[in-house]
Protein backbone atom coordinates (compact mmCIF):
# COMPACT_ATOMS: atom_id res chain seq x y z
CA UNK A 1 0.00 0.00 0.00
CA UNK A 2 1.28 3.49 -0.84
CA UNK A 3 2.11 6.05 1.84
CA UNK A 4 -0.86 8.20 0.75
CA UNK A 5 -3.22 5.25 1.18
CA UNK A 6 -1.87 4.59 4.68
CA UNK A 7 -2.27 8.27 5.51
CA UNK A 8 -5.90 8.23 4.37
CA UNK A 9 -6.54 5.10 6.46
CA UNK A 10 -4.91 6.75 9.49
CA UNK A 11 -7.05 9.86 9.03
CA UNK A 12 -10.20 7.74 8.82
CA UNK A 13 -9.32 5.80 11.97
CA UNK A 14 -8.20 8.84 13.98
CA UNK A 15 -11.06 11.07 12.88
CA UNK A 16 -13.73 8.43 13.44
CA UNK A 17 -12.24 7.53 16.84
CA UNK A 18 -12.32 11.14 17.99
CA UNK A 19 -15.86 11.76 16.77
CA UNK A 20 -17.34 8.56 18.18
CA UNK A 21 -15.43 8.26 21.45
CA UNK A 22 -15.52 11.93 22.38
CA UNK A 23 -19.23 12.30 21.73
CA UNK A 24 -19.91 9.43 24.13
CA UNK A 25 -20.33 11.63 27.25
CA UNK A 26 -22.57 13.98 25.25
CA UNK A 27 -24.81 11.12 24.14
CA UNK A 28 -24.82 9.20 27.44
CA UNK A 29 -23.06 10.62 30.47
CA UNK A 30 -24.46 7.77 32.58
CA UNK A 31 -22.70 5.02 30.59
CA UNK A 32 -19.55 7.14 30.25
CA UNK A 33 -19.39 7.51 34.04
CA UNK A 34 -20.04 3.79 34.53
CA UNK A 35 -16.78 3.09 32.71
CA UNK A 36 -14.65 6.08 33.71
CA UNK A 37 -16.02 6.92 37.15
CA UNK A 38 -18.21 9.76 38.43
CA UNK A 39 -17.49 13.31 37.32
CA UNK A 40 -17.95 16.57 39.19
CA UNK A 41 -18.58 18.82 36.20
CA UNK A 42 -20.53 17.01 33.48
CA UNK A 43 -20.67 20.17 31.39
CA UNK A 44 -16.86 20.35 31.29
CA UNK A 45 -16.50 16.70 30.25
CA UNK A 46 -19.06 17.28 27.49
CA UNK A 47 -17.39 20.52 26.37
CA UNK A 48 -13.97 18.87 26.07
CA UNK A 49 -15.56 15.94 24.25
CA UNK A 50 -17.19 18.25 21.73
CA UNK A 51 -13.95 20.14 21.13
CA UNK A 52 -12.01 16.93 20.52
CA UNK A 53 -14.80 15.71 18.23
CA UNK A 54 -14.24 18.89 16.18
CA UNK A 55 -10.62 17.79 15.74
CA UNK A 56 -11.97 14.48 14.44
CA UNK A 57 -14.17 16.28 11.94
CA UNK A 58 -11.19 18.37 10.73
CA UNK A 59 -9.11 15.20 10.24
CA UNK A 60 -11.97 13.49 8.38
CA UNK A 61 -12.42 16.56 6.18
CA UNK A 62 -8.72 16.53 5.28
CA UNK A 63 -9.10 12.88 4.33
CA UNK A 64 -12.13 13.66 2.19
CA UNK A 65 -10.18 16.38 0.39
CA UNK A 66 -7.15 14.12 0.01
CA UNK A 67 -4.86 16.82 1.40
CA UNK A 68 -3.09 16.86 4.75
CA UNK A 69 -1.63 20.33 5.27
CA UNK A 70 0.82 20.86 8.09
CA UNK A 71 -1.86 22.50 10.27
CA UNK A 72 -4.00 19.34 10.20
CA UNK A 73 -1.01 17.17 11.06
CA UNK A 74 -0.01 19.48 13.92
CA UNK A 75 -3.60 19.40 15.23
CA UNK A 76 -3.78 15.59 15.02
CA UNK A 77 -0.39 15.01 16.65
CA UNK A 78 -0.83 17.79 19.20
CA UNK A 79 -4.23 16.61 20.39
CA UNK A 80 -3.05 12.99 20.59
CA UNK A 81 0.06 13.89 22.61
CA UNK A 82 -1.86 16.28 24.88
CA UNK A 83 -4.51 13.65 25.63
CA UNK A 84 -1.88 10.98 26.33
CA UNK A 85 -0.03 13.35 28.66
CA UNK A 86 -3.22 14.24 30.53
CA UNK A 87 -4.02 10.54 30.97
CA UNK A 88 -0.58 9.67 32.34
CA UNK A 89 -0.08 12.75 34.53
CA UNK A 90 -3.52 12.73 36.12
CA UNK A 91 -3.64 8.97 36.68
CA UNK A 92 -0.19 9.18 38.31
CA UNK A 93 -1.44 12.03 40.49
CA UNK A 94 -4.54 10.10 41.54
CA UNK A 95 -6.95 12.63 40.00
CA UNK A 96 -8.51 10.21 37.48
CA UNK A 97 -8.91 6.41 37.57
CA UNK A 98 -6.41 4.06 35.87
CA UNK A 99 -9.09 3.24 33.27
CA UNK A 100 -7.88 6.33 31.42
CA UNK A 101 -4.51 4.67 30.80
CA UNK A 102 -6.16 2.46 28.18
CA UNK A 103 -6.42 5.59 26.02
CA UNK A 104 -2.79 6.75 26.33
CA UNK A 105 -1.17 4.03 24.16
CA UNK A 106 -3.78 4.58 21.44
CA UNK A 107 -3.07 8.32 21.46
CA UNK A 108 0.70 7.74 21.35
CA UNK A 109 0.32 5.30 18.45
CA UNK A 110 -1.81 7.81 16.53
CA UNK A 111 0.76 10.58 17.08
CA UNK A 112 3.64 8.32 15.99
CA UNK A 113 1.77 7.19 12.88
CA UNK A 114 1.10 10.79 11.84
CA UNK A 115 4.75 11.72 12.37
CA UNK A 116 5.91 8.82 10.21
CA UNK A 117 3.29 8.96 7.46
CA UNK A 118 2.89 12.72 7.09
CA UNK A 119 6.61 13.41 6.89
CA UNK A 120 7.49 14.69 3.42
CA UNK A 121 9.38 12.15 1.33
CA UNK A 122 13.17 12.59 1.20
CA UNK A 123 14.25 15.18 -1.29
CA UNK A 124 10.93 17.04 -1.35
CA UNK A 125 10.57 20.63 -0.26
CA UNK A 126 7.79 19.78 2.21
CA UNK A 127 4.10 20.54 2.28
Amino acid sequence: MRRESWLRLLALAHGAFYVAARLWPVVSMATFERVTGPKTDDWLVQTVGLLIAVTGVVILDARRRGRFPRAVVVLAVGDALALAAVDVVFVAGGRIPPTYLTDAPVELALAAAWLVLARPPRGSAGR
